[in-house]
């Protein structure tokens, strides 16, 4: 699991604020892309392909790493919220 995973980098927000798009599109956008690699990671977590993700399986794993935060702290999880 990669603790230090980066869902948008500043070059890749720049690209979609350059992106002739409206604000809430940029936002989707912005969102889609950092949706994809949360999933990767969550694919990767659970052993299977991204295609065969299923809800339950990311229910679960949020709320895993929901659980790690709270018993190991916010460095442990993947999400830093």
């Amino acid at each position: 699991m990669n603790s230090q995973a980066q869902f948008l980098t500043p070059e890749e927000s720049a690209d979609v604020d350059k992106a002739l798009l409206s604000s809430p599109e940029k936002f989707l956008t912005r969102l889609t892309i950092s949706s994809l690699r949360l999933l990767k990671i969550i694919a990767q977590d659970v052993a299977v392909p991204i295609e065969e993700l299923t809800y339950e399986q990311v229910i679960g794993w949020f709320e895993q790493d929901s659980k790690i935060r709270r018993e190991k702290g916010i460095d442990a999880a993947v999400l830093k919220w």
